[in-house]
């Protein structure tokens, strides 16, 4: 909860931010719509998207295929993010607080345990890659210790929480976006596109399908933090510039590093090689500076998942400091990253996967309201609001035949030669059948 006698905390970056889930006052509000645009940056030049862009060139999918599936899953992820970050200044609430008005005081928890859990798990595979790159630079740390050391740094960002988070973004969307451009010439100046020979087993359009979730739902998850960073802009700000600002952040971030990722994959031509050490061949002379990079990337997503996972928590009714929920989340993080280590890619691409299940019903019904319905705009909230509570259930419930991953794969999806149509399904049931519950006579 908000210190009530504690001053104000407007542009103070080095102070520990007072508020936790609840509404931030008009006193406080702050920033413009352009803080979106380096936010949604320097938090997407990361080791995730990198270690995706492997993904579309394990199953031989040829440059064309690539590009367009990272292209149209970018943008839908994009779509996702930016008109969710477009809900924060109008509420002045975190997401999975607006998620509440709208799903109700118990019913909204649901939602929240989920992001809870992603966040965590988010956390948990950025940290990962980040130990394998400072490893690389540091080879007598154990991965235990470089996995701790940077538990502790993020853990730090997100104690002192948005302001400094902000700050922190804006610095690494410049120096990232430095670092990756040199990458991105010397990838261009070594021709590794031109000497680029696919071998897809099957059709391309399976592969392509996979590809498009993937992405989407990568960029696609940030869509419940959005809010926690636009909340504090003032309540005037034009939602278009909103939406335009993390559309293209993210998108631009996004899809360069996955780019990045797959022509780095094509020069050491080998997929199952670990990310960070294939970069740090592929960039030579560059390496140690490709790898702090990637190290620094890792960081800057993780303020924000140890951050959002405060603000779930307190969603859930968690009654303590939101700084307290910080350093608990960062230490169940590390505990899974250590847990995870030994088995990383099937931890990633199991994880990516499986986390959009529930994002996109959830989705549907969020979007379909604040655009159409106008129910969170209403001030009192029940223990459940049914519509959109049944919305995401059956949402989610009509999209499992439609599920293909390593845990599981529906019936649909094996007609479809193991193609996941989930993301979609879900998104259009359960906002369809939100508008449909919800309507006027």
């Amino acid at each position: 909860m908000a210190q009530q006698d504690a001053p104000r905390y407007g542009n103070d970056t080095w102070r520990v931010e007072p508020y936790g889930a609840e509404y931030v006052p008009l006193k406080e509000r702050h920033g413009s719509a352009l803080n979106q645009l380096t936010l949604w940056l320097g938090s997407n030049l990361t080791i995730a998207d990198f270690a995706l862009g492997f993904f579309p060139i394990s199953l031989g999918m040829s440059w064309p295929w690539t590009i367009a599936a990272l292209v149209v899953g970018n943008i839908l992820g994009a779509l996702a993010l930016a008109w969710s970050a477009a809900m924060g200044p109008s509420l002045g609430l975190p997401q999975m607080m607006i998620s509440r008005r709208l799903f109700g005081r118990v019913g909204g928890m649901v939602p929240a345990f989920l992001n809870y859990l992603s966040t965590i798990g988010w956390f948990a595979v950025n940290n990962i890659l980040g130990s394998f790159g400072l490893r690389i630079l540091f080879p007598q740390l154990a991965f235990w210790q470089a996995a701790t050391l940077l538990a502790v740094i993020q853990g730090l960002l997100a104690i002192f929480g948005h302001n400094l988070i902000h700050l922190y973004e804006r610095l690494m969307s410049v120096v990232l976006g430095l670092v990756f451009l040199i990458v991105s010439l010397v990838l261009i100046t070594r021709g590794v596109i031109f000497r680029y020979h696919p071998h897809l087993s099957g059709t391309p359009w399976v592969g392509f399908a996979l590809v498009v979730a993937a992405a989407l739902s990568y960029l696609g998850s940030w869509a419940p933090y959005a809010s926690d960073y636009s909340r504090y802009l003032p309540p005037e700000t034009p939602r278009r510039q909103i939406r335009r600002m993390s559309f293209w952040g993210g998108l631009l971030a996004s899809l360069w590093l996955e780019l990045v990722g797959a022509a780095v994959a094509i020069a050491v031509r080998n997929t199952a090689l670990n990310p960070i050490a294939a970069l740090g061949d592929v960039s030579r002379a560059f390496s140690a500076v490709a790898v702090i990079a990637i190290i620094l990337g890792g960081t800057a997503a993780d303020a924000l998942n140890l951050y959002s996972n405060a603000l779930a928590a307190g969603a859930l009714n968690i009654r303590l400091p939101r700084w307290i929920l910080a350093v608990i989340a960062g230490i169940l993080g590390l505990l899974l990253s250590l847990l995870g280590s030994g088995s990383f890619e099937g931890f990633y691409d199991n994880f990516l996967l499986l986390l959009g299940y529930w994002l996109t019903p959830w989705l549907g019904v969020m979007l379909v309201d604040f655009y159409r319905i106008r129910t969170l705009q209403q001030e009192s909230i029940p223990a459940v609001r049914w519509p959109a509570l049944g919305s995401f259930v059956i949402g989610l419930g009509v999209s499992v035949p439609f599920m293909s991953s390593a845990l599981f794969t529906g019936p649909i999806a094996t007609l479809l030669h193991g193609a996941d149509l989930t993301f979609y399904v879900g998104f259009l049931v359960a906002g369809g059948v939100y508008a449909f519950w919800t309507r006027t006579p």
